[in-house]
């Protein structure tokens, strides 16, 4: 009963922090999962300290790594209402800045609310630019070591072979980035990772790590283009997905749909009488030579003509007549049903019996005329689908650039709109979905999500994440006006959703709201001498909040304060000549306009909002402040009364 229990309470762990689960061996030499109770400090402790290392795939700056994904985040999001399409209508999110960043804002808002996440981050070939996070003791140690920064202090470096961490700083890139994403995972969601042979062990490994071992669907192998004469052995045209999942238990099959190809080639025959009449069904032998032994699955079946047939064998019914058993030997075969399941599927109708000698003998053990089919029917396998397969050949990188050049968009190094769509469908993705994208590049997540959104009227939202990493200036892109990669997935999103719309007509969502990542709304705490303290120190004291900052954003921090989505429905109100925010219908409202009137308060109070929002210019004095939070006690007492 103590080891049961001790069992679930790993289990238990395993769950929430599968990152810090090892296994070891006990006395008797058998392997058992265990806490590793050190790591499980690591994720409390703001000094990781030194100590003996158990199993793991580990590398230089993990241990840092783990401690940037969970840090605390001064960050906030600023929404470009000027750069969106549709703002305050759309549920479609696009945010530029540093992923890991965003995810930490993330974090607390969408926590288990992400149905998928696709991910396609720089591979690591020698010459690709990755996030420079800065894993280890401080930015000194890295210029001496590195020499990767620059005076622009950038956020992007070029991970050379010659770097001495060229695979740490990957690993440490990507483990903190998925330790955050695993976060946002809804208990059955999945995430795709496209990945190359470069860091596809290591990324194995880490989102063991990460998700749990049991939580490792598969790896997908990926044709990315025909041909080629690169490589000194072997033409690179092979890339990878890995797919991992929040919870297994959780997790519905996956499914297709069947291509016509398929249905032309296997569901060729049509049933000719009976209440499926004119229906198709493809027939599958009820003997198949590769089934093991079944001991109640050897028997006669009566074929049309009155004759016994049974699989191949040396083991034959002494009673021969139909439904007599024989209890099979190593060389015989069997039926793929029992007797039982045989006799009830004919009585439906679905028995075929089609003449193929040689494939079944007969009772006197020579070759029989009639082969035994089970109906297979295309109607009950199209609701179904098929099982994908995991190799994918249909959709190549070069696809992906045309789809972009008939946008007029200069870009080459974007995945397939269709191969992404197809992720979303075999995952049994439903209307309302969050699908996640935090390495967007050109939005090719979001076109997909558009177009399978118009193709079954579907309400899926999208998140896509990128940095504005700068074009070449040599670059076709530059060229055409766009200054970075956000722009040209802000105008893809545009382009594809007006090209869907003409196309499909379809009544969806194709607007985006643009936020960006950016400092504090407050101005930093300002320590000066009391022989230099003037009335000017004294009023940055007073207004707390920076002089760029708008209503809009103040708004926004409220949203992500409480926790609330990024797409809670915002109406603005004119009362009184100020700007009161409505957020959900008036669950939570905002003011932040300077000395506000008694009617706004007024307003405000008799909505009877969950909480309301000022900043400390909208009262006149202290003395004004203080009534106005008395008012709300009497109004509406309930409401929580919030300072920014």
């Amino acid at each position: 009963m103590k080891k049961d229990l001790r069992s679930e309470n790993v289990k238990k762990i395993a769950e929430d922090f599968p990152m810090c689960i090892t296994e070891i061996r006990d006395k008797d030499g058998n392997l058992k999962k265990v806490v590793d109770f050190e790591k499980f400090k690591d994720l409390f402790l703001d000094d990781i300290r030194d100590r003996e290392e158990a199993y793991e795939f580990t590398w230089a700056g993990k241990r840092e790594a783990l401690r940037k994904a969970f840090e605390y985040n001064d960050k906030i999001l600023r929404p470009v209402v000027e750069d969106s399409l549709n703002f305050f209508d759309t549920q479609n999110i696009y945010i530029e800045g540093d992923n890991l960043d965003v995810l930490r804002i993330l974090r607390r808002s969408y926590f288990e609310k992400v149905k998928m996440i696709y991910i396609d981050p720089p591979y690591n070939t020698g010459h690709d630019f990755i996030y420079n996070d800065n894993f280890k003791k401080s930015k000194e140690d890295e210029e001496e070591e590195l020499g990767l920064w620059d005076e622009e202090d950038n956020m992007l470096f070029e991970n050379k072979e010659s770097n001495g961490r060229f695979h740490s700083d990957w690993c440490s890139m990507i483990y903190s980035r998925l330790l955050l994403a695993r976060d946002l995972l809804r208990l059955d969601g999945v995430i795709f990772i496209s990945i190359d042979d470069n860091e596809v062990a290591s990324l194995r490994k880490i989102c063991d790590e990460v998700f749990g071992e049991d939580n490792f669907i598969n790896i997908i192998s990926r044709v990315m283009k025909s041909g080629g004469a690169k490589g000194r052995f072997f033409s690179p045209n092979m890339e990878y997905v890995l797919v991992y999942c929040r919870n297994i238990e959780t997790v519905k099959n996956f499914r297709e749909p069947i291509s016509e190809e398929i249905i032309n080639k296997l569901y060729t025959s049509i049933e000719e009488e009976g209440e499926r009449k004119g229906e198709r069904y493809r027939p599958f032998g009820l003997y198949q030579s590769s089934l093991d032994i079944r001991p109640n699955q050897r028997y006669y079946i009566e074929c049309p003509d009155g004759t016994l047939v049974i699989p191949p064998g040396d083991s034959m019914p002494s009673i021969k007549k139909d439904g007599a058993m024989v209890t099979p030997k190593t060389n015989d075969g069997c039926w793929r049903w029992s007797k039982e399941r045989y006799i009830e599927e004919k009585k439906k109708g679905n028995i075929a019996f089609k003449e193929s000698k040689g494939v079944l003998v007969t009772s006197e053990g020579q070759p029989a005329k009639w082969n035994v089919y089970t109906k297979i029917w295309l109607k009950d396998r199209q609701e179904e689908g098929m099982v994908p397969v995991d190799l994918i050949t249909k959709w190549e990188n070069r696809i992906g650039t045309k789809e972009l050049s008939e946008l007029k968009i200069p870009f080459e190094f974007s995945k397939p709109s269709d191969l992404i769509k197809y992720l979303i469908n075999i995952i049994d993705s439903q209307p309302n979905d969050i699908i996640l994208d935090f390495f967007s590049g050109s939005a090719t997540t979001a076109h997909a999500v558009m177009q399978l959104n118009a193709e079954d009227n579907g309400n899926r939202k999208y998140i896509m994440v990128q940095i504005p990493e700068k074009c070449d200036e040599k670059s076709e892109a530059y060229k055409a006006g766009y200054k970075n990669i956000c722009e040209i997935g802000k105008e893809r999103i545009r382009r594809a959703g007006k090209k869907i719309k003409e196309e499909t007509n379809a009544n969806i969502d194709y607007g985006f709201k643009v936020f960006k990542v950016d400092s504090s709304n407050f101005k930093e705490e300002i320590s000066v001498p009391a022989d230099e303290f003037d009335f000017k120190n004294l009023e940055n004291c007073i207004e707390n909040i920076k002089e760029d900052r708008t209503s809009l954003d103040l708004v926004y921090q409220c949203i992500l304060s409480l926790g609330k989505e990024l797409t809670l429905p915002i109406k603005t109100e004119n009362i009184d000549g100020f700007t009161v925010y409505n957020l959900d219908n008036f669950s939570i409202m905002c003011c932040f306009d300077e000395n506000i009137s008694d009617e706004v308060m007024k307003y405000m109070a008799d909505k009877e909002p969950e909480a309301v929002y000022f900043r400390d210019s909208c009262f006149r004095d202290s003395s004004h402040k203080l009534n106005v939070k008395e008012y709300f006690k009497v109004i509406s007492e309930t409401t929580r009364f919030e300072d920014v």
